[in-house]
């Protein structure tokens, strides 16, 4: 499913009624580390999983 222009649109102008200008850019900032935290997370446990999945197959477990 991808978002087109229109609905991007739609949806930025949805958060401006609810949130309101001031606390968006605020709320992005938190929204955009949340993101890089788990992306962070993701490519440690990542390296740790291949790790272990290399070594299992060197001994044949």
């Amino acid at each position: 499913m991808r978002l087109g222009p229109t609905e991007l649109l739609i949806i930025l102008g949805i958060l401006l009624l609810i949130i309101g200008p001031r606390k968006l850019p605020e709320l992005g900032r938190s929204l955009a580390g949340a993101i890089g935290e788990f992306r962070k997370a993701r490519r440690e446990s990542g390296d740790d999983d291949g790790a272990a999945d290399a070594k299992g197959k060197e001994t044949g477990g």
